[in-house]
């Protein structure tokens, strides 16, 4: 175990102004609170703690992160609280040591290689600042390192399978090679016994063919540089038993097929020296074509740079070859890390302090992995994201802004379907709430419950949006083919034809120009004004001679949801008989307003108020327009939606005696948006259902006497 002394001279060694009396405070508190712990080894719990931070100091990490690592397990496992890391240690260190016990409360199995994927982009979005990450990682490989003392076999296997799936690619994403690199050796000693000893047999039986390879090829790359008169440090490695494991399974090769068993670094002093080298060793040994990568001038997204080849090198052996700055062997080695020592400033401690981490914003990218989901992926993307949970903890990723109706679907479309409200955390919200990283979602649904189309006014994913509108463009074709099948039967009605089906069955072939190929398509370009009853009639029936036509009443509705109902019918004049027809909800035409018809192929009329701001204006753009006016219905009571923009103070009883007026004079709200607030007056739409323009211009007056209201309008577009 290492001594107290020793681990605060290990950071002082890279860092000469480090807080000692901080990390000796750390060290004391944390063993204090530890106690009498035990770890499954039988060893003090102390020595976890005290190993984390020993594995920091080795990526030269600051003091804030050392003593994080010392007291990151003090919360979770211990009596001592945030607040009392805080009032010790600072702010910082309480941020980092909370965010530490937080990803350790996440942890979870994993089901799938997806859901790994999600739960690896959860943790960084969770680690807004990577120290967090990093002493977690840290935390993990000692561990691991330890797994061996674990009696049960299915929990070593669980937690190998855990660390292979998220922990060893969130190594390589901030290209901490050695840490990848072992996780992956004790995950792959764990997970699959008989194929980590066949290839370590075989890496046994190179060895013992080769005669100390490494070390022999290694000297002759070395003679031939210095012939050339290059410095360079040359060393030889071989592939770890995991890597070639996989690269075999992704290749499917054998053994003896892989060229890069063997691998050498070339380390030079500066950037032009790589290419020189990489041209030197072209020119002695023969380059096996399709082997060599420039991951300087096009680095991995992770901050990897080097030059990569691979030669038939001395005694015909297949080896690979890497080229690289000393610079660019140190982030291979410690990733994020090495960038904190480069950037760093040595005399200006507070400029150096964490510089590291804002590079990481432009480093950390996911690895361009082939069996990874995302590729070419910064940090920043995953503050765009939220993640959220099932009732049965299953990871589900959306765009930040995401409501429980875009989580519904994305779970499944049927779940969307008939989702009819949510459980946030256990607590009821509306649909339109916003979901946050965390939260624990659960969606309540009922059979007869359909999507709503106002749903699309907040909805995020494209997945929502599309289900939504398949299922209003399904709804809508219902209703259209219901209406043009009314229409036609009036139609025939009037001109004293019988309505079979049977009879139009028989003409479908008379409509090829409108893609119609049943009686239901028929119904449909009837319903949407394709077609008119009379267009229909007249291709039925050729030589018919009209004789009712433009006395039957317009056929159309106010809306779709009164289309079932023969009584309501918009009461316009100027219309052909058979078109489709509805008021416009930009400015909400009533009886007594001047009115115009706006044609639209498709989607019938539109009837408008004549100083609609959202009509047309430019010259050219008026042919489909048609001169309508309002057709008087007699004493049978029809109501129509005016919408008003009422100001009124901020003061208790306020709406209530504005809904009182509305309804004193015969109105009723049917809907109401606040629009916007201060300390003294609110801004609301308001939606009043009136006869016509003169009992709309009723309600406005009484309002505007109201001490309450500072303006009350009509709006108009």
């Amino acid at each position: 175990m290492i001594r107290q002394w020793e681990l605060v001279e290990r950071v002082r060694k890279y860092d000469p102004q480090v807080d000692e009396n901080l990390l000796n405070r750390a060290y004391i508190f944390s063993m204090k609170a530890h106690g009498a712990q035990k770890r499954a080894s039988g060893a003090p719990y102390f020595s976890h703690p005290l190993e984390v931070a020993g594995i920091l100091t080795e990526m030269k990490l600051d003091g804030h992160t050392i003593a994080t690592a010392l007291l990151h397990d003090t919360v979770e496992d211990t009596v001592a609280t945030i607040e009392e890391i805080e009032e010790l240690f600072g702010k910082d260190i309480s941020r980092l040591v909370d965010g530490v016990t937080k990803l350790s409360k996440l942890e979870i199995q994993v089901e799938s290689s997806a859901q790994a994927e999600n739960f690896r982009k959860f943790l960084l979005a969770l680690s807004d600042d990577i120290r967090v990450l990093l002493v977690k990682l840290a935390d993990r490989l000692h561990n691991m390192r330890t797994l061996h003392y674990i009696s049960k076999p299915e929990k070593r296997q669980r937690i190998a399978q855990e660390t292979i799936d998220i922990y060893a690619p969130l190594a390589e994403r901030i290209g901490w090679r050695r840490m990848k690199d072992e996780l992956e050796e004790i995950c792959f000693r764990e997970l699959h016994p008989e194929a980590y000893e066949s290839v370590r047999n075989r890496l046994v039986q190179v060895r013992e063919r080769g005669h100390n390879i490494p070390s022999t090829v290694s000297r002759q790359i070395r003679r031939l540089l210095k012939r050339h008169e290059v410095s360079a440090t040359v060393s030889g490695r071989e592939k770890t038993p995991y890597s070639i494991w996989m690269k075999m399974k992704r290749l499917h090769m054998n053994f003896e097929q892989l060229s890069d068993v063997m691998a050498f670094r070339v380390i030079v002093d500066d950037l032009e020296t790589c290419y020189r080298v990489l041209g030197i060793i072209h020119g002695h040994w023969a380059m096996i074509p399709g082997q060599f990568d420039d991951y300087i001038s096009t680095p991995k997204p992770n901050g990897y740079a080097s030059l990569h080849t691979a030669v038939i090198g001395p005694r015909n052996l297949r080896i690979e070859i890497q080229i690289r700055t000393h610079e660019m062997h140190d982030i291979a080695e410690h990733g994020v890390a090495a960038h904190w020592a480069y950037k760093q400033d040595s005399d200006k401690l507070e400029n150096r302090k964490y510089r590291w981490i804002q590079e990481l914003l432009s480093i950390l990218d996911d690895s361009p992995n082939a069996e990874e989901f995302l590729e070419h992926t910064k940090l920043e993307m995953y503050q765009d994201q939220v993640f959220c949970f099932t009732p049965k903890g299953e990871l589900v990723p959306l765009p930040r802004g995401s409501t429980p109706i875009d989580f519904a679907y994305a779970v499944h479309t049927a779940i969307g379907d008939t989702a009819i409200g949510a459980k946030v955390n256990g607590r009821l919200v509306p649909l339109r709430h916003r979901l946050a990283t965390g939260d624990q979602v659960e969606i309540l649904r009922s059979k007869g419950q359909h999507p709503s189309p106002s749903w699309l006014s907040f909805v995020m994913t494209g997945r929502a949006k599309a289900s939504i509108k398949r299922h209003v463009r399904k709804q809508n074709q219902e209703e259209y083919r219901e209406l043009g099948k009314t229409i036609l039967a009036n139609a025939f009605r009037r001109e004293d034809l019988g309505f079979k089906e049977t009879v139009l069955q028989s003409s479908l072939h008379k409509f090829k120009a409108h893609d119609v190929q049943t009686v239901e398509d028929l119904y449909e370009e009837v319903g949407c004004a394709n077609l008119t009853d009379k267009e229909v009639i007249e291709a039925i029936f050729p030589a018919i001679e009209f004789k009712n036509a433009g006395k039957a009443p317009i056929s159309a509705r106010s809306d779709w949801s009164a289309r079932r109902n023969d009584e309501h019918r918009i009461p316009i004049q100027g219309l052909t008989p058979g078109m489709a027809v509805h008021l416009a909800q930009c400015c909400h035409p009533l009886p007594g307003d001047r009115i115009v018809g706006l044609v639209s192929r498709g989607e019938g009329v539109s009837v408008h108020t004549i100083d609609c701001e959202t009509l047309p204006t430019g010259e050219g753009e008026q042919d489909d327009w048609l001169d309508l006016s309002w057709q008087d219905r007699g004493s049978t009571p029809e109501f129509y939606a005016g919408r008003l923009n009422l100001v009124m103070l901020n003061e208790a009883g306020a709406l209530g005696a504005i809904c009182s007026v509305v309804a004193k004079n015969g109105g009723n709200i049917s809907n109401l948006k606040v629009v916007s607030r201060d300390p003294d007056f609110f801004t609301m739409h308001v939606d009043v259902e009136v006869q016509n323009l003169k009992h709309l211009t009723g309600i406005i007056a009484a309002l505007r006497t109201m001490e309450v209201i500072s303006s009350a309008d009509r709006i108009r577009g």
